[in-house]
């Protein structure tokens, strides 16, 4: 070990992000400064990596937990070698560049998910340290480990209090991933001030009792730390904390240790100290010292090697087990449409007919067994209520610490947790995830699927019980407002499917999808499969998110879209109107349809026709179909605890009601 290039290398990232922090005048260098040996140490000598291909797959994964010190990742993949030039560290929080305030997914090189909501970071790297079990167990043979690396994660104090690493941190320990390692930053400062104002736990105790190993060091004994990770290693049987007193601003001589440093810039006078303090040139800015500079050049040499080890590895192991080959081609084909498409193409999916009485949790768990069977490498579960969801995959066992090719991971009752797993899953690559609970309950998940829909992860979130129809477990369990939030998330796709065959294709429609998630609302009641006037209703639902289920006799004065289970009541309120100028339109995915032009959007909903829309939930949202509220057949104020159907009666929301609106 080069401690004296590693001191360089430290140097070179408090230099290079306080000067970036400085000339972007925003950002928070206290991270950066704070941690500076410890990025040396990691992307020098401990983790294995080799900028030159960022998608090795068998690279150590690291993650960022505390997302606000991005200069300190940034600084440290431009010195390894990654392609991230200097010019774009001098663009920090610029449009347009590769280093945005908080480290993105798929716009920096090395970078492997976004963080910056803290405590998602550490929790996504649970899933993504269960992901190297799951494919190692799949893939290693007794001749070659092909799938053999580490996660790393650096949390702070913020990430320790959030409560989704309380959830996720748990689920690791249960789960005993002995190759997850995470540094904790101990600074004891936030934004506020000293930690000590909200945060006196033990977390060394809090995280002995998760199952995890506990150890503890300084930030600035480089030695020491090695020693540390090492210990870690040796440990097989449960995740390791390794908890690092450190100085937030390290090397600044008036804002060191101070809230001062944590989320401003140093302003142009500390700089200035601070260079002289760290003896750089004081008019150098964005200095890189020179040792720091031969030392990662000489090191990318060393991770060429090891890279080319392990393909010659894997080419051996693939002559070996040439159907292996095969399989792990399926699993990391680059084109993730592609795959899915040739798998389902194979799929036997369910059929249903005209008058069959299915509800959609039910309809969606044989599809769900249907898709498993073809994609090996789908993955996923329920917190913990895949009972009612549907969601276990029971021919393929569970994921468990002993047995890690499972299939069905049990999330617990840690449904935000459970979104970070699914997301880590997917982001390690080789695997699809999808996760399942309540709709009601997607409250408690809905940071992570935004982060699915920013990082453009095509993540499955199965939501159940979906409406008031849910009945006698009350207002507390009937969904009002929840389809219209999710919704309201960019890139989100929500499938609501009316019947059997419609939820079959939104599970087809999700698994297709490679540039964001999708969210399936599913009901607990049976539904009637409806007969369908478009034949090429499967394709209408592919490309326009909505099709014609009943057509009017001539031109439709009035069209009625309906989603999900209002589809039938849509259907009877239509008839007990006694009109034929009306005409009935599903709708399972809105987001699908407000996409089309207008004139595509006026090929089912013409222009000269009243549009009414109706949902079990909120209002909201639908205008932008009908082109008023009032025209809106919704349900904005809470259920109330009873049978479904009587719920509905007591509210109000029946098809006759629907049909006196329509007169």
């Amino acid at each position: 070990m080069n401690l004296e290039a590693l001191r360089a290398a430290a140097t070179s990232v408090r230099s290079l992000s306080m000067d970036a922090i400085q000339t972007a005048n925003s950002g928070h260098p206290g991270l950066p400064m704070g941690c500076a040996e410890l990025g040396a140490l990691l992307y020098g000598e401990i983790m294995k990596h080799y900028p030159k291909n960022p998608q090795w797959p068998n690279r150590d994964r690291f993650v960022l937990s505390a997302g606000h010190g991005s200069m300190f990742l940034y600084s440290l993949l431009h010195l390894s070698g990654y392609d991230l030039p200097l010019e774009e560290l001098k663009r920090f929080r610029q449009i347009g560049s590769k280093t945005p305030g908080h480290p993105e997914y798929g716009y920096t090189p090395g970078v492997e998910t976004t963080t910056g909501p803290l405590g998602a970071g550490l929790s996504e790297a649970v899933g993504m340290a269960a992901a190297e079990t799951f494919l190692a167990a799949n893939f290693n043979t007794a001749d070659a480990k092909v799938v053999d690396h580490y996660t790393w994660v650096l949390a702070g104090d913020g990430c320790m209090m959030e409560g989704i690493s309380s959830e996720a941190s748990s689920l690791a320990g249960h789960l005993k991933l002995g190759k997850l390692i995470v540094f904790y930053d101990s600074n004891k400062i936030s934004i506020e001030g000293s930690t000590s104002l909200a945060f006196t736990e033990d977390v060394a105790e809090r995280y002995r009792a998760y199952g995890w190993q506990v150890l503890s060091g300084d930030m600035y004994d480089m030695e020491k730390t090695a020693a540390l990770v090492e210990e870690a290693k040796a440990e097989t049987g449960k995740p390791s904390l390794i908890i690092l007193a450190s100085i937030i601003g390290k090397g600044s001589p008036n804002k060191a240790g101070s809230s001062k440093v944590h989320g401003s810039p140093l302003g142009v006078d500390e700089v200035i100290a601070t260079r002289k303090n760290l003896g750089i040139p004081e008019n150098e800015s964005f200095y890189i010292a020179p040792k720091a500079k031969t030392y990662f050049t000489e090191k990318l040499e060393e991770r060429k090697a090891s890279f080319d080890a392990w393909n010659t590895l894997f080419d051996s192991w693939s002559k070996a087990h040439p159907e292996l080959r095969k399989k792990w081609d399926r699993w990391f084909e680059g084109d993730r449409k592609a795959a899915a498409e040739a798998a389902l193409a194979a799929a036997k999916m369910p059929k249903y007919k005209v008058g069959d009485s299915v509800a959609t949790r039910k309809a969606g768990g044989a599809a769900l067994q249907a898709a498993a069977a073809a994609m090996e490498n789908l993955v996923g579960g329920s917190a913990d209520l895949a009972p009612s969801n549907n969601t276990a995959l029971p021919d393929y066992g569970d994921y468990s610490a002993e047995e890690r090719a499972g299939r069905t991971f049990h999330f617990g009752v840690r449904e935000h947790a459970m979104g970070a797993l699914a997301n880590g899953l997917s982001l390690h690559g080789g695997l699809r995830s999808f996760a399942a609970t309540f709709l009601v309950f997607s409250d408690y998940m809905r940071p992570q699927v935004r982060l699915s829909a920013i990082m453009k992860e095509p993540v499955v979130y199965v939501f159940t019980h979906d409406s008031i129809f849910v009945g006698e477990d009350g207002p507390t369990h009937q969904p009002i407002e929840h389809a219209a939030a999710l919704r309201i998330i960019p890139n989100v796709h929500v499938f609501r499917p009316a019947d059997a065959e419609e939820t079959v294709r939104a599970w087809e429609l999700a698994l297709l999808r490679d540039d964001g998630p999708s969210a399936l609302l599913l009901t607990r009641q049976n539904l009637p499969v409806v007969e369908k006037a478009d034949g090429s209703w499967r394709d209408s639902m592919a490309t326009k998110g909505a099709y014609i289920v009943r057509e009017s006799n001539g031109a439709p004065k009035l069209v009625v879209v309906a989603t999900g289970s209002e589809l039938s009541m849509a259907l009877e309120a239509v008839d007990l109107t006694e009109r034929t100028d009306i005409r009935v339109v599903s709708m399972p995915c809105k987001e699908r349809f407000l996409a089309l032009s207008d004139d595509e959007k006026a090929k089912l909903l013409p222009k000269g026709a009243e549009v009414y829309a109706t949902e079990a939930g909120v209002s909201d949202g639908w205008e932008a179909v009908t082109g008023c509220r009032d025209r809106v057949f919704g349900i904005n104020r809470f259920g109330e605890s009873g049978p479904g159907e009587a719920v509905a009666e007591d509210i109000g929301f029946t098809a006759k009601a629907f049909a006196e609106m329509l007169k």
